[in-house]
């Protein structure tokens, strides 16, 4: 049986499959992989999964957040691509009337389509479903946790993080303004003010480690033949199907571009009849497939790099709860430490720390993990899996880790609860239970990541540095960066290309030397970075870039 043969009967099967479940009848809005809209998506759980007793004696004394942003307009790049599909309708609908082929074959929606976002120059901004989806996640996290939302509000009790990507930003405020909502005086709302906090882009390793890490950026770029090489038969065969369906010359990129415009339409403007209605079911369940392979390799379990460089912000959760421990052993009143953290980013960070925690794994493939052994890539429809960008990351996905204290317990005291979209998850590391002992929690989870440090994962190796005493009359750039100069007959110096502002002399440190120990930012023109203890320290400034070596 030659390929094509075997495609159609494969195709035939999974339609089958979709058909024979009259129960459920299909929503292609579920299956839009990482653009699916969180409204119809959250509710979709492992209906076997049987979430824990918690019992009556335990009180939730702390709350991690991680979220992703909400439903976001198409980038600059996408609103290109979009305008590209219109000419090329017009192009093929043309070719169709020359070759007098039967257009009643042709959806009628294609004559005279023209991008919804036709015009626009910018793109990548939270949209307002993106600012209701963070609103209302705010109100049920907040109504479901009444014990940590108690409090005034202080930035030290509520602390909230976001990335300094706009889409991010604009979701913190948007959840904000739902959690606080009522408590202030601003507006018919009675809103109030409140912080959001944002590290440099360039150095935030905590929210953006896939920027900071030179290591994920050169892996990414290698594997993007590979992820392209497994989309194309795809690609490919549903190409065949919709030249024959409707008589127009579709090639390989037509294709993609329409799964693009069926995606954004389902999602953003909910229309299903339209570009989404030029497939099959069974064809949509083989494009989310091969979308959750590509999110598989470059951002989840595929590679160990993708989520170890995300350690940095799993620490950070970890001491969260370390210290809310520590408050409540010694008592402290209300009011005096940190009720809850929140941050919000990407699906570049949600997927990488959804996997340093094990979910959406079999038991056996955590083990695999553990080891640090590959894992199969997720098995191809009409094989059941996990992995589903539909559910690990949808818009406005969200990872919930939740302290609890439990007086009464005779051999634990503090105990984690995992939730994944507001639901309570499996953690295979945790005997495949949602509730899990605080301790076991870091010792089968947490600690076998904490081996591997940030700088050593991500940093290119770099010759290591001569050892020479430095004088020079920038003595006082290499005082503040807290080493202090040697005397010395004379700076041993580089200069190399010239540089205009900041972002490229961020760039060129982090291109030239790795992830810097410290970046200190601008100062009279300039950036500086230190490596180590000080022993190598750049400056770039609008002369150019020198580098000192101690």
């Amino acid at each position: 049986m030659d390929k094509e043969a075997m495609a159609a009967v494969l195709l035939l099967f999974i339609s089958a499959l979709v058909r024979s479940n009259a129960e459920e009848p299909f929503d292609v809005r579920e299956h839009l992989s990482t653009v699916s809209r969180y409204d119809v998506v959250k509710e979709i759980s492992d209906n076997s999964f049987v979430p824990s007793n918690i019992p009556d004696q335990c009180s939730p004394i702390h709350l991690n957040l991680l979220a992703r942003h909400g439903m976001r307009a198409p980038t600059k790049r996408r609103i290109k691509e979009m305008d590209d599909l219109s000419k090329r309708i017009e192009v093929l609908l043309q070719d169709a009337k020359e070759r007098e082929l039967d257009l009643q074959k042709v959806p009628a929606w294609l004559w005279g389509w023209k991008s919804p976002w036709k015009g626009r120059f910018k793109g990548g901004e939270l949209i307002r479903e993106g600012e209701e989806e963070l609103y209302n996640l705010a109100i049920r996290i907040r109504d479901k946790f009444p014990q940590l939302f108690n409090e005034d509000y202080h930035p030290d009790v509520y602390p909230i993080k976001a990335t300094q990507i706009p889409r991010a930003a604009a979701s913190a405020v948007a959840f904000g303004m739902g959690l606080f909502s009522g408590r202030g005086k601003l507006g018919r709302g009675h809103h109030r003010a409140f912080a959001v906090s944002s590290e440099s882009q360039a150095s935030d390793i905590c929210l953006r480690f896939h920027d900071c890490c030179q290591r994920y950026k050169d892996f990414r770029k290698s594997q993007e033949p590979t992820v392209h090489k497994l989309k194309k038969p795809i690609l490919d065969e549903i190409t065949n199907a919709l030249v024959q369906r409707y008589g127009l010359n579709f090639t390989r990129q037509d294709t993609s571009s329409l799964w693009f415009l069926c995606k954004e339409e389902a999602s953003l403007l909910n229309i299903t009849d339209q570009a989404c209605a030029l497939f099959t079911p069974s064809e949509v369940l083989l494009l989310e497939w091969a979308d959750d392979l590509e999110m598989f390799i470059l951002k989840g379990y595929g590679n160990a790099l993708n989520y170890r460089m995300g350690v940095p912000l799993l620490e950070d959760v970890v001491q969260a709860m370390e210290q809310a421990i520590k408050a409540n052993e010694e008592e402290r009143a209300p009011g005096s430490y940190e009720n809850a953290r929140m941050r919000f980013a990407h699906a570049e960070t949600l997927v990488p720390f959804s996997c340093l925690i094990g979910l959406f794994l079999e038991r056996s493939e955590f083990e695999k993990i553990r080891k640090e052994q590959p894992l199969e890539l997720p098995p191809k429809p009409p094989q059941r899996r996990n992995w589903r960008g539909s559910t690990v990351a949808p818009f406005a996905g969200n990872n919930m880790l939740v302290l609890y204290s439990c007086p009464n317990e005779s051999s634990n005291k503090y105990f984690g609860q995992v939730l994944h979209n507001e639901h309570p998850v499996p953690m295979p590391g945790c005997g495949n239970s949602d509730f899990c002992p605080f301790e076991v929690f870091k010792e089968r989870i947490v600690a076998p990541h904490l081996k591997h440090d940030y700088n050593t994962i991500c940093n290119l190796k770099i010759e290591e540095p001569k050892r020479m005493p430095l004088t020079t009359p920038h003595e006082k750039v290499v005082k503040s960066l807290g080493s202090e100069p040697r005397a010395a007959p004379g700076p041993q110096r580089k200069k190399e290309t010239p540089h205009q502002n900041h972002k490229a002399c961020v760039k060129e440190i982090l291109e030239r030397m790795g992830n810097p120990k410290k970046l200190c930012g601008c100062r009279r023109g300039a950036c500086y970075g230190r490596w180590g203890g000080g022993g190598v320290v750049v400056v770039v400034g609008g002369d150019g870039l020198w580098r000192w070596e101690k």
